[in-house]
């Protein structure tokens, strides 16, 4: 095998712990520095080896990107085609390390040849069952054996679900195109419409998204998926096995070869391919899965439509991710016909553009129920338009539906309850847009000078937040440790919350439940706005306290807040740091925590940042000196806060005013 690799300008930038733009200096500066061995022009490769070679010679190999080393030597072990294989390999013996987590000590002092004589046998005896076949060669070769030392040291630093997620991250940087993510939002959106499953099950699971956002959020006791692409069944497969037992991948075309054909699942959650003309219709005219009418060879999501509703228990909920053509194609009139007759389309939900990446236009959540003989059939069906916080819209919207699936749900631009015989018409227009009442000519004059009001006093306070500055003589002369670091000195502790933790939101449930912080509070400065749906052992809770920072797992840009009202309970992805006042002040660490300076040491994934927290660096003032800027970072905290509320309040009352101008419910007023 190749005992090379390539890098980009990010990947050494990532190697030396600075930025693009230093990387770039480099080239410029210095006449030694390595060629491209690869690339164009605009984006060059460069040799692995060598760029190792020329950091080390000139002091610039950081020893605080230890994980960029690691993830680069993995990838010395194959080429680019089998990567995929070394990061299947690199799964399995962290599932071991999970699974097993006594075996590793007892040979981790061995030599490296016993290591590698006996380690493949124990791997394989728990990272069994996997698609495609064992992911953990039957022999090691003993020049293998430090890199999975080095591995295990950075798995007993991080865990193994965190190790897992970063080297996934790197290889998905290779190879983004092959991998489809499912955003979080959607899948969460997805499972908690369903509120509660005990068997969740996705035919074209891809990557896992749904069934993650089921295990995060509804906690079902057991996950199943199918997938075309064995690699990433495989991959797919580890990611799930490093959090839950419960959860079994297949290979395979679910519409061809169904790998659980005697599944009745309680949540039915899926992302099918679109526009697959090859989806297998000469070969499956007469399968027993075509209730409502056999699916054109042009209409493959109503295909996956019936195989989802095929698969759910009677009762039991499909939520599949369509295209907005679906719902008014010609040729898929008759079945849309017969899933509004028999009252098994229960709601199309559309999600505003941008919520799916890479997509020209906004995607439908179409939720089917799978009916029961013992129920009547519905007379409604519920069409919704959601935008913004399109999950919390469409959860609202869908409790009232359910709760009163007869009642008369009008909300003017935004969700409706239409009567199911309406439309049952020549078209069988499924878009929700052309079923909604349209906005009120004129919005009511209390409402917009409730509006102006609220936004004129947010205005008035922003100036007094913004605090006074000047330019500093010289930069930090103090050294900046990295949150791991302050942790081994006992100046702060660090942690998360349970990952099984099962929430829901606090308007959904009676009162007297304990209150959660999740990461959407954090982002927007807002008190815990959720539940704990289910009792958990308090002593795996992380109740916050007074100072306590909080920092979100995933972020698009730096957030951190401080705790401020004790008493919550910590939600899951947010890390929780507890720092001793004494030595720390909370709101200068937050402020340093919130400086885009702290990115380089998170690990992007797409648009967002994968946030370890450990690798932040705080420069460490005198306490005196930390509670000045402390009292700053705080100040400009609260004025962040406010400016957003400003702008969506402010944002609300223009469109108020705009269309009662439009609708001419409001006219200018004289002499302005």
């Amino acid at each position: 095998m190749p005992q090379d690799a390539t890098v980009t300008a990010a990947d050494i930038a990532r190697l030396a712990a600075v930025g693009r733009a230093a990387v770039s200096n480099w080239r410029k500066r210095h006449d030694d520095f390595p060629q491209p061995v690869g690339g164009t022009a605009s984006s060059p490769s460069f040799s692995l080896a060598e760029v190792q070679e020329w950091l080390r010679a000139q002091g610039k190999l950081s020893g605080a990107t230890s994980d960029e080393h690691l993830w680069h030597d993995l990838r010395k072990i194959a080429d680019e085609v089998e990567l995929a294989d070394v990061l299947a390999f690199a799964g399995a013996f962290l599932l071991y390390l999970h699974r097993e987590p006594r075996g590793w000590p007892s040979l981790a002092g061995e030599s490296d040849d016993h290591v590698a004589e006996k380690l493949p046998a124990a791997v394989l005896a728990v990272a069994h069952g996997l698609p495609g076949g064992p992911a953990f060669p039957a022999a090691l070769p003993a020049e293998h054996v430090p890199v999975v030392r080095r591995l295990a040291d950075l798995a007993a630093e991080r865990g193994p679900q965190e190790t897992f997620k970063f080297l996934r991250e790197r290889y998905l940087d290779l190879h983004r195109r092959r991998m489809y993510e499912t955003p979080p939002d959607v899948a969460r959106l997805a499972v908690l419409l369903a509120g509660e499953a005990q068997t969740v099950f996705d035919p074209a699971c891809g990557s896992g998204g749904f069934l993650l956002g089921a295990l995060d959020h509804i906690a079902p006791r057991r996950m199943l998926g199918q997938e075309l692409d064995e690699t990433l069944a495989r991959l797919t497969a580890l990611r799930l096995a490093l959090r839950t037992d419960d959860a079994e991948i297949r290979v395979g075309d679910s519409l061809r070869e169904d790998a659980f054909p005697t599944i009745e699942a309680d949540l039915v959650a899926t992302a099918p391919p679109f526009n697959d003309r090859n989806w297998g219709y000469a070969d499956l005219t007469a399968d027993p899965r075509w209730e409502y009418g056999l699916p054109p060879r042009t209409e493959p999501e109503l295909a996956w439509v019936q195989h989802a509703l095929a698969h759910c228990r009677p009762g039991g909920l499909a939520v599949v991710l369509m295209p907005p053509a679906a719902a008014d194609r010609r040729a898929g009139r008759r079945i849309r016909l017969q899933l509004l007759r028999r009252g098994t389309l229960r709601a199309v939900v559309t999600l505003p553009l941008g919520a799916v990446p890479n997509m020209a236009v906004p995607l439908n959540l179409w939720v089917l129920r799978r009916p029961d003989p013992t129920e009547r059939p519905p007379s409604q069906v519920l069409m919704a338009e959601t935008s913004g916080d399109y999950v919390a819209q469409a959860l609202d919207a869908w409790r009232r539906f359910t709760a009163d699936p007869e009642g008369d749900l009008d909300e003017p631009g935004r969700a409706r309850a239409v009567r199911i015989i309406d439309l049952l018409d020549e078209e069988v227009d499924l878009t929700p847009a052309r079923h909604l009442t349209p906005l009120a000519a004129a919005p009511p004059a209390e409402q917009i000078a409730e509006h102006r009001a609220a936004t004129l006093d947010l205005l008035a306070a922003l100036p007094g937040l913004l605090p006074d500055i000047e330019t500093a003589a010289a930069p930090f002369d103090v050294p900046a440790l990295p949150i791991s670091e302050l942790a081994r000195m006992g100046l702060l502790t660090i942690h998360q919350a349970p990952t099984r933790l099962v929430t829901a939101e606090a308007g959904e449930t009676g009162g007297g439940l304990r209150r959660v912080l999740t990461s959407e509070d954090v982002l927007n400065g807002r008190p815990p706005s959720h539940v704990l749906k289910e009792p958990e052992d308090d002593e795996a809770l992380v109740i916050v306290q007074s100072g306590d920072v909080i920092i979100p797992a995933v972020i698009r840009t730096p957030a951190a807040q401080v705790v401020t009202e004790p008493g919550a309970v910590l939600g899951r992805n947010l890390f929780l740091l507890r720092p001793a006042p004494a030595s720390l002040d909370p709101h200068f660490l937050a402020g340093v925590l919130r400086g885009s300076v702290n990115l380089r040491h998170y690990s992007p994934l797409s648009s967002s940042y994968r946030v370890d927290i450990r690798r932040a660096e705080i420069p460490m003032l005198p306490v005196d000196d930390q509670r000045r800027y402390g009292d700053a970072f705080r100040r400009l905290a609260e004025f962040t806060v406010k400016l957003r509320q400003a702008a969506e309040i402010g944002g609300d009352l223009a469109q108020l005013i705009t269309d009662g101008l439009v609708d001419a419910g409001l006219r200018p007023a004289e002499g302005r």
